[in-house]
C-alpha cells in the first residue's frame, strides 16, 4: 500500500532538463530496441544491483502482449523460477479495482459516488461531526479527507484489529489539514470504500471483486484476500532489509484494510487487468467495466503538485479514484504503485499510446520497480535511454548511507553503556495512547522489550543516554528509529513512538499509567 510513495512522486520533481529525442526502434519493428534486445539484460542486472530476487513484467501494447517474463527466483536461496504466472502481492495497486467497483455501482445506479459515505457506512465518522456528514463516496477514493499521508497507518498496518474497530480508531484522529483542502494518502478510506461496496451489493468487496472484475476478466490466478496467498502455489515469497542483509519475512496480514491493498496477482493475470483499462473497459470484443465507470475513476479530484520528470517535461501530478494521473511528454500517464510486507510494484497506463507496464518485484527496499516504468515508457515515446535503474539506484544508495551511518552513530554511542537518566526499572509498566491502546514495556537483561496490544511486533529499547533510547523493531518495514521518554521530577510520564516512513510518518505519545 505504501513504499517510497513521496520518493516516487517527487524524485521527478529534483531535475527537470529536456532531452533530445532517440525512436529506438528499427525501421521495420514497432517494438522498441530497448525492449526488443536490452530488456533481459537490464532487468537482469537491476537483480543483482538492487538485490531482488525475483521480478515479473509484463508489456501491452495496442492490445498484445510484447513482453510477459520472469526473472529470478521465487525466494532468497531458492530454485523455483519467477515466471509470468507467479503471484505477487500488489498493494496499492488494489486501489483501482476498489474504486473500479464503486464507479460501477454508481454506473448501475445502485450506489452515487456523490452519496454521504454514512448513507451506506454509518460506522464511518470523522472527528469533526460535520465533516462525517459531508464525506461523500467519491472523498474516500481520492485522498482529501485532510489526513496527512499514512496519517494513522501506525495504529492499522499489519495488526489484529478488525475493519470496523480501524474505522473507529480512524474517527478519533485530528487530521492535519482542512477537509478537501490538501491531498493525504489515506489507507483506511478505501476500507470505508470497500466496505461500502459490501452494503450496496449486500454481499462484500472480494465477493464483488472477484465475481465482476476477477472472473469475467479471467484473472484465474488473483486472490482478493492476503490470507489466501500461504495456501497458493507458484508464489514469490516476502523480502526486506534488516542490518543490511536481504531477509524473508511473513506476508503481511492485510485483510482488515481489504480494499486498500490485500490483492496478489500475476503479471499474466494482471495483462487482462491492464487491456481492459486500455481498451476503455472492454477485453475480448465484451464489455467488462462501463466506459463512464472507466473514465469516473480517469477523473482529476486532487492536486499533488505542478509536475515534472527527471528528465523530460511534464506539467502536473494529480490523483482521481483510485489512480495517479500525471502528464509526461504531452501524454497524460495513469498509474499507481504497491507497497506491502515485502512487495513492491507498479501498474502503468499510457492511454493515448494504448500502452501498459507491469512491474512486480519481491522485495520491498528497491526503487527498481519504478525506474523500469520510465525506461520502457521512454523507449516507446522516442526519448533518449536514461537507465533509471542505475539513477535511482544512486539516490537509493546514498540515502541507505546516510541512514546506516546515522543508526550505526546511535549504537556506538549505546556500546559506550552510558546509563539511562533513570533505572530502567522505572521505565516498566503500561503505556496508553488514544485511539490506539495500550503497549507494555518490560526489562530485559541490560535493555527494554517493548509490546503492542493490536501488533504481533515487539522493540528493543537500547538506551543511547538520559531519556533517548533506539527502538529495533522485530519486523524490518518497521525500522530502527530513535525515541524519547518524557520524564518530569524524575518520573516517566510518556515514551513517543516512532516507526519508518514506510509505515507512517507521525510519531505517537503513550503515556503511562
Amino acid at each position: 500500500m505504501k513504499k517510497l510513495l513521496l520518493f516516487c512522486c517527487c524524485l521527478p520533481m529534483l531535475l527537470q532538463a529536456q532531452t533530445s529525442v532517440s525512436t529506438g526502434k528499427t525501421e521495420s519493428d514497432s517494438i522498441p530496441v530497448f525492449v526488443k534486445d536490452s530488456l533481459d539484460g537490464y532487468i537482469n542486472q537491476a537483480l543483482k544491483d538492487w538485490n531482488i530476487p525475483g521480478v515479473s513484467v509484463a508489456i501491452v501494447k495496442n492490445g498484445k502482449i510484447v513482453k510477459m517474463k520472469g526473472y529470478g527466483v521465487t525466494e532468497l536461496g531458492g530454485q523455483e523460477q519467477v515466471n509470468e504466472n507467479t503471484l505477487f502481492m500488489i498493494g496499492s495497486n488494489t486501489k483501482a479495482f476498489t474504486a473500479t467497483l464503486l464507479a460501477m455501482l454508481d454506473n448501475e445506479k445502485k450506489i452515487s459516488l456523490d452519496d454521504k459515505a454514512i448513507k451506506w457506512l454509518p460506522e464511518f465518522k470523522m472527528k469533526d461531526p460535520w465533516i462525517t456528514k459531508e464525506v461523500m463516496v467519491r472523498d474516500l477514493l481520492c485522498h482529501r479527507l485532510g489526513m496527512m499521508t499514512f496519517q494513522g497507518d501506525f495504529m492499522f498496518f499489519d495488526t489484529k484489529l478488525n475493519s470496523l474497530q480501524i474505522l473507529d480508531k480512524f474517527s478519533r484522529l485530528t487530521p492535519k489539514h482542512g477537509f478537501r483542502t490538501t491531498w493525504g494518502y489515506t489507507n483506511a478510506a478505501f476500507l470505508a470504500g470497500g466496505l461500502i461496496v459490501g452494503k450496496a451489493t449486500k454481499s462484500s468487496w472480494e465477493e464483488q471483486l472477484r465475481t465482476k472484475l476477477f472472473q469475467p476478466l479471467g484473472m484465474t490466478r488473483s486472490l482478493a484476500l492476503s490470507a489466501e496467498i500461504d495456501n497458493a502455489s507458484n508464489k514469490a515469497f516476502a523480502h526486506s532489509i534488516m542490518d543490511g542483509k536481504l531477509i524473508k519475512i511473513p506476508y503481511g496480514k492485510l485483510d482488515n484494510i481489504a480494499a486498500a491493498g490485500s490483492i496478489s496477482s500475476s503479471a499474466n493475470d494482471m495483462t487482462k487487468w491492464v487491456s481492459m483499462q486500455l481498451n476503455n473497459g472492454k477485453l475480448d470484443g465484451k464489455i467488462i467495466v462501463p466506459a463512464t465507470a472507466i473514465n469516473e475513476t480517469r477523473t482529476p479530484h486532487s492536486i499533488l503538485g505542478d509536475g515534472g520528470t527527471l528528465y523530460n517535461k511534464g506539467h502536473f501530478a494529480l490523483y482521481g479514484l483510485g489512480w495517479f494521473m500525471e502528464e509526461y511528454g504531452g501524454r497524460k500517464v495513469v498509474s499507481h504503485t504497491g507497497g506491502v510486507n515485502g512487495f513492491v510494484t507498479s501498474v502503468t497506463l499510457i492511454p493515448e499510446e494504448k500502452l501498459g507496464i507491469i512491474v512486480l518485484t519481491n522485495t520491498d527496499q528497491n526503487n527498481f520497480y519504478e525506474a523500469l516504468k520510465w525506461d520502457i515508457m521512454d523507449a516507446y515515446l522516442g526519448y533518449q535511454q536514461r537507465n533509471y535503474s542505475k539513477v535511482y539506484l544512486g539516490f537509493y544508495n546514498r540515502q541507505t548511507k546516510a541512514d546506516a551511518e546515522r543508526i550505526q552513530k546511535l549504537r556506538d554511542t549505546i556500546a559506550m553503556k552510558q546509563p539511562a537518566i533513570l533505572p530502567l526499572k522505572d521505565f516498566v509498566g503500561t503505556y496508553e495512547n488514544d485511539p490506539y491502546g495500550t503497549l507494555t514495556i518490560q526489562e530485559e537483561g541490560d535493555h527494554l522489550r517493548v509490546k503492542f496490544q493490536h501488533h504481533e511486533m515487539t522493540g528493543k529499547l537500547e538506551a543511547i543516554s538520559g531519556n533517548r533510547f533506539l527502538i529495533s523493531y522485530s519486523n524490518p518495514i518497521w525500522g530502527v528509529e530513535p525515541i524519547e521518554f518524557t520524564i518530569v521530577n524524575k518520573q516517566v510520564k510518556s515514551i513517543t513512538i516512532k516507526v519508518a516512513g514506510f509505515v507512517d510518518y507521525l510519531p505517537y505519545e503513550f503515556k503511562k499509567k
